[in-house]
Protein backbone atom coordinates (compact mmCIF):
# COMPACT_ATOMS: atom_id res chain seq x y z
CA UNK A 1 0.00 0.00 0.00
CA UNK A 2 2.67 2.45 0.83
CA UNK A 3 4.54 1.59 -1.97
CA UNK A 4 1.10 2.63 -3.99
CA UNK A 5 0.50 5.78 -2.38
CA UNK A 6 4.11 7.02 -3.21
CA UNK A 7 3.53 6.09 -6.87
CA UNK A 8 0.16 8.46 -6.65
CA UNK A 9 1.87 10.77 -4.79
CA UNK A 10 4.68 10.90 -7.94
CA UNK A 11 1.62 11.46 -10.52
CA UNK A 12 0.14 13.86 -8.67
CA UNK A 13 3.00 15.98 -8.65
CA UNK A 14 4.07 15.38 -12.11
CA UNK A 15 0.78 15.75 -13.62
CA UNK A 16 0.88 19.42 -11.45
CA UNK A 17 4.44 20.47 -12.77
CA UNK A 18 2.86 19.68 -16.36
CA UNK A 19 0.05 21.48 -15.79
CA UNK A 20 1.98 24.87 -14.44
CA UNK A 21 4.86 24.37 -17.58
CA UNK A 22 1.80 24.28 -19.93
CA UNK A 23 -0.01 27.33 -18.20
CA UNK A 24 3.55 29.33 -18.10
CA UNK A 25 4.05 28.43 -22.13
CA UNK A 26 0.30 29.63 -23.04
CA UNK A 27 1.10 32.89 -21.14
CA UNK A 28 4.26 33.58 -23.21
CA UNK A 29 2.50 32.73 -26.55
CA UNK A 30 -0.19 35.13 -25.86
CA UNK A 31 2.69 37.90 -24.73
CA UNK A 32 4.95 37.45 -27.56
CA UNK A 33 1.16 37.34 -29.78
CA UNK A 34 1.16 41.27 -28.27
CA UNK A 35 4.17 42.42 -29.77
CA UNK A 36 7.32 43.13 -27.82
CA UNK A 37 8.00 45.74 -25.11
CA UNK A 38 11.10 47.02 -23.26
CA UNK A 39 11.88 46.64 -20.07
CA UNK A 40 10.17 49.89 -19.21
CA UNK A 41 6.92 48.76 -20.82
CA UNK A 42 7.18 50.67 -23.96
CA UNK A 43 6.51 48.78 -27.32
CA UNK A 44 9.52 47.66 -29.82
CA UNK A 45 8.24 45.07 -32.11
CA UNK A 46 4.59 44.57 -33.59
CA UNK A 47 3.18 42.09 -35.79
CA UNK A 48 0.98 43.05 -38.61
CA UNK A 49 -1.13 41.09 -40.84
CA UNK A 50 -1.70 41.64 -44.39
CA UNK A 51 -4.09 40.16 -46.93
CA UNK A 52 -0.73 40.27 -50.20
CA UNK A 53 -3.30 39.36 -52.84
CA UNK A 54 -4.24 43.68 -53.25
CA UNK A 55 -1.04 45.17 -55.92
CA UNK A 56 -0.24 48.03 -55.50
CA UNK A 57 -1.04 48.21 -52.07
CA UNK A 58 -0.10 45.07 -50.48
CA UNK A 59 1.46 42.04 -52.49
CA UNK A 60 4.41 39.49 -52.49
CA UNK A 61 7.42 40.62 -55.03
CA UNK A 62 9.74 38.51 -56.86
CA UNK A 63 11.46 38.00 -53.82
CA UNK A 64 9.22 36.40 -51.63
CA UNK A 65 8.66 39.55 -50.09
CA UNK A 66 5.71 41.83 -48.78
CA UNK A 67 5.83 45.35 -50.26
CA UNK A 68 3.07 47.45 -51.59
CA UNK A 69 2.35 51.56 -50.67
CA UNK A 70 0.42 50.47 -47.36
CA UNK A 71 3.72 48.43 -46.36
CA UNK A 72 5.52 51.52 -47.20
CA UNK A 73 3.27 53.41 -44.74
CA UNK A 74 3.64 51.35 -41.84
CA UNK A 75 7.00 51.44 -42.35
CA UNK A 76 7.88 54.87 -42.36
CA UNK A 77 5.69 54.81 -39.08
CA UNK A 78 7.45 52.67 -37.40
CA UNK A 79 10.92 54.43 -38.20
CA UNK A 80 9.31 57.17 -36.76
CA UNK A 81 8.03 55.23 -33.91
CA UNK A 82 11.45 53.37 -33.35
CA UNK A 83 10.19 50.05 -33.46
CA UNK A 84 10.15 47.05 -35.53
CA UNK A 85 6.98 45.56 -37.21
CA UNK A 86 6.75 41.79 -38.76
CA UNK A 87 4.40 41.49 -41.56
CA UNK A 88 2.60 38.25 -42.07
CA UNK A 89 0.34 36.95 -44.99
CA UNK A 90 -2.57 35.59 -43.83
CA UNK A 91 -5.26 35.89 -46.27
CA UNK A 92 -8.37 38.54 -46.64
CA UNK A 93 -11.40 36.65 -44.49
CA UNK A 94 -8.82 35.12 -42.15
CA UNK A 95 -7.59 38.35 -41.07
CA UNK A 96 -10.13 39.38 -38.85
CA UNK A 97 -10.76 36.96 -36.64
CA UNK A 98 -6.09 37.09 -36.31
CA UNK A 99 -6.88 40.41 -35.03
CA UNK A 100 -9.71 39.36 -32.59
CA UNK A 101 -7.53 36.91 -31.21
CA UNK A 102 -4.47 38.10 -31.35
CA UNK A 103 -2.88 36.47 -33.33
CA UNK A 104 -1.54 39.82 -34.99
CA UNK A 105 -1.26 43.08 -33.38
CA UNK A 106 -2.69 44.73 -36.12
CA UNK A 107 -4.01 44.61 -39.86
CA UNK A 108 -3.09 46.42 -42.58
CA UNK A 109 -4.51 45.71 -45.77
CA UNK A 110 -6.43 48.17 -47.21
CA UNK A 111 -9.08 47.80 -44.79
CA UNK A 112 -12.07 50.26 -44.92
CA UNK A 113 -13.38 51.91 -42.51
CA UNK A 114 -17.25 51.60 -41.87
CA UNK A 115 -19.93 51.52 -39.23
CA UNK A 116 -19.83 47.77 -39.49
CA UNK A 117 -16.25 47.40 -39.07
CA UNK A 118 -16.36 49.85 -35.90
CA UNK A 119 -18.54 48.17 -34.30
CA UNK A 120 -15.87 44.75 -33.47
CA UNK A 121 -12.34 46.43 -34.57
CA UNK A 122 -10.87 49.34 -33.38
CA UNK A 123 -9.40 51.67 -36.26
CA UNK A 124 -6.47 54.38 -36.48
CA UNK A 125 -7.33 57.82 -38.31
CA UNK A 126 -7.73 57.33 -41.88
CA UNK A 127 -4.53 57.46 -44.05
CA UNK A 128 -5.90 56.45 -47.12
CA UNK A 129 -8.55 57.43 -49.80
CA UNK A 130 -9.76 54.74 -52.04
CA UNK A 131 -13.31 54.56 -54.23
CA UNK A 132 -14.76 51.93 -56.17
CA UNK A 133 -13.95 51.79 -59.78
CA UNK A 134 -16.12 49.21 -62.11
CA UNK A 135 -13.75 46.88 -64.78
CA UNK A 136 -15.48 45.74 -67.64
CA UNK A 137 -14.62 44.30 -71.66
CA UNK A 138 -13.73 46.73 -73.95
CA UNK A 139 -16.81 46.34 -75.53
CA UNK A 140 -19.23 46.43 -72.97
CA UNK A 141 -22.16 48.74 -72.91
CA UNK A 142 -22.33 49.29 -69.40
CA UNK A 143 -22.11 52.93 -68.84
CA UNK A 144 -22.70 53.18 -65.27
CA UNK A 145 -23.44 51.14 -61.51
CA UNK A 146 -26.96 50.94 -62.43
CA UNK A 147 -26.07 49.10 -65.43
CA UNK A 148 -25.00 45.89 -63.64
CA UNK A 149 -28.66 45.13 -62.24
CA UNK A 150 -28.84 42.42 -64.99
CA UNK A 151 -25.54 41.65 -64.92
CA UNK A 152 -23.23 38.83 -63.22
CA UNK A 153 -20.42 40.76 -61.20
CA UNK A 154 -17.26 39.67 -59.49
CA UNK A 155 -15.99 40.56 -56.70
CA UNK A 156 -13.60 40.09 -53.10
CA UNK A 157 -15.63 38.52 -50.92
CA UNK A 158 -16.72 39.97 -47.73
CA UNK A 159 -14.68 43.40 -49.01
CA UNK A 160 -16.75 47.06 -49.83
CA UNK A 161 -16.88 46.11 -53.05
CA UNK A 162 -18.68 43.11 -52.13
CA UNK A 163 -21.12 45.34 -49.94
CA UNK A 164 -22.54 47.62 -52.68
CA UNK A 165 -22.72 45.20 -55.29
CA UNK A 166 -25.08 43.38 -52.52
CA UNK A 167 -27.24 46.54 -52.35
CA UNK A 168 -27.79 46.32 -55.72
CA UNK A 169 -28.11 42.90 -56.42
CA UNK A 170 -29.17 41.76 -53.20
CA UNK A 171 -27.10 40.20 -50.75
CA UNK A 172 -27.76 36.43 -51.55
CA UNK A 173 -27.50 37.21 -55.39
CA UNK A 174 -26.33 34.05 -57.32
CA UNK A 175 -25.22 37.24 -60.32
CA UNK A 176 -22.64 37.95 -57.60
CA UNK A 177 -18.81 36.23 -57.85
CA UNK A 178 -17.54 36.59 -54.87
CA UNK A 179 -13.80 35.46 -55.30
CA UNK A 180 -11.68 34.91 -52.43
CA UNK A 181 -8.93 37.55 -53.99
CA UNK A 182 -9.52 40.73 -55.92
CA UNK A 183 -7.35 39.80 -58.94
CA UNK A 184 -9.32 36.07 -58.66
CA UNK A 185 -12.60 38.58 -59.24
CA UNK A 186 -10.58 40.20 -62.09
CA UNK A 187 -10.30 36.51 -63.54
CA UNK A 188 -13.45 35.45 -63.69
CA UNK A 189 -14.21 38.46 -65.75
CA UNK A 190 -11.63 38.10 -68.21
CA UNK A 191 -12.81 34.28 -68.50
CA UNK A 192 -16.16 35.38 -69.14
CA UNK A 193 -17.61 33.69 -66.08
CA UNK A 194 -18.57 37.52 -65.36
CA UNK A 195 -19.84 40.39 -67.03
CA UNK A 196 -18.36 42.67 -64.78
CA UNK A 197 -15.93 43.30 -61.61
CA UNK A 198 -15.90 45.91 -59.02
CA UNK A 199 -12.89 46.33 -56.64
CA UNK A 200 -10.80 49.55 -55.39
CA UNK A 201 -9.65 51.90 -57.82
CA UNK A 202 -5.84 51.45 -56.90
CA UNK A 203 -5.76 47.56 -57.69
CA UNK A 204 -8.10 47.54 -61.03
CA UNK A 205 -5.75 50.76 -62.24
CA UNK A 206 -2.38 48.24 -61.32
CA UNK A 207 -3.95 45.53 -63.33
CA UNK A 208 -4.59 47.45 -66.46
CA UNK A 209 -0.88 48.78 -66.23
CA UNK A 210 0.32 45.21 -65.33
CA UNK A 211 -2.31 44.20 -68.05
CA UNK A 212 -1.87 46.10 -71.44
CA UNK A 213 -2.63 43.80 -73.76
CA UNK A 214 -6.29 42.80 -72.44
CA UNK A 215 -8.97 45.12 -74.04
CA UNK A 216 -10.46 46.43 -70.88
CA UNK A 217 -11.37 49.65 -69.98
CA UNK A 218 -12.89 51.41 -66.55
CA UNK A 219 -15.90 53.29 -64.87
CA UNK A 220 -16.55 55.34 -62.24
CA UNK A 221 -19.64 56.46 -60.97
CA UNK A 222 -20.45 59.07 -58.29
CA UNK A 223 -22.64 56.53 -56.41
CA UNK A 224 -19.46 54.99 -55.49
CA UNK A 225 -18.48 57.09 -52.10
CA UNK A 226 -14.41 57.71 -51.06
CA UNK A 227 -13.15 55.32 -48.44
CA UNK A 228 -10.95 55.82 -46.18
CA UNK A 229 -8.41 52.77 -45.28
CA UNK A 230 -7.31 52.48 -41.51
CA UNK A 231 -4.96 50.25 -39.70
CA UNK A 232 -7.72 47.94 -38.06
CA UNK A 233 -6.46 46.96 -34.07
CA UNK A 234 -8.45 44.49 -31.68
CA UNK A 235 -11.35 46.51 -29.84
CA UNK A 236 -9.74 47.98 -26.34
CA UNK A 237 -6.06 47.69 -27.25
CA UNK A 238 -5.14 51.43 -26.68
CA UNK A 239 -1.65 50.85 -26.10
CA UNK A 240 -1.21 49.79 -29.76
CA UNK A 241 -4.04 52.06 -31.31
CA UNK A 242 -2.30 55.25 -29.80
CA UNK A 243 1.49 54.09 -30.87
CA UNK A 244 0.42 53.63 -34.48
CA UNK A 245 -1.82 57.05 -34.56
CA UNK A 246 1.16 58.90 -33.22
CA UNK A 247 3.13 57.36 -35.92
CA UNK A 248 0.50 57.97 -38.47
CA UNK A 249 0.75 61.70 -37.39
CA UNK A 250 4.63 62.21 -37.52
CA UNK A 251 4.34 61.09 -40.91
CA UNK A 252 1.53 63.25 -41.90
CA UNK A 253 3.40 65.96 -40.21
CA UNK A 254 6.64 65.27 -42.14
CA UNK A 255 5.51 64.80 -45.78
CA UNK A 256 6.11 61.20 -46.00
CA UNK A 257 2.42 60.13 -45.82
CA UNK A 258 1.95 62.38 -48.52
CA UNK A 259 4.82 61.31 -50.54
CA UNK A 260 4.14 58.25 -50.32
CA UNK A 261 0.76 57.76 -51.44
CA UNK A 262 0.77 61.21 -53.46
CA UNK A 263 -2.11 62.93 -52.17
CA UNK A 264 -2.95 64.84 -48.85
CA UNK A 265 -5.02 62.94 -47.04
CA UNK A 266 -5.92 66.12 -45.00
CA UNK A 267 -8.02 67.37 -48.11
CA UNK A 268 -9.83 64.45 -48.80
CA UNK A 269 -10.97 64.62 -45.06
CA UNK A 270 -12.01 68.13 -45.23
CA UNK A 271 -13.92 67.79 -48.01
Amino acid sequence: MKRLHAYLLLFVLGSLAFLLVACGGAEEEVAESEGAESEDGEITKLVAGTDATYAPMEYIDEDGEIVGINIDIVDALAEELGIEVEYRNIGWEPLFPAVDNGEVDFAVSSITITEERQKEFDFTDPYYVANQLILVPEDSNVEGFQDLKDLRVAVQISTTGHEVVQKLLGETSPQILAAETMPLAISEMINGNADAAVGDNATVHEYMVSNPDVAVKTIEDDEFEKEFYGLMVKKGNTKVLDLLNEGIQLIKENGKLEAISGFDINEHLDE
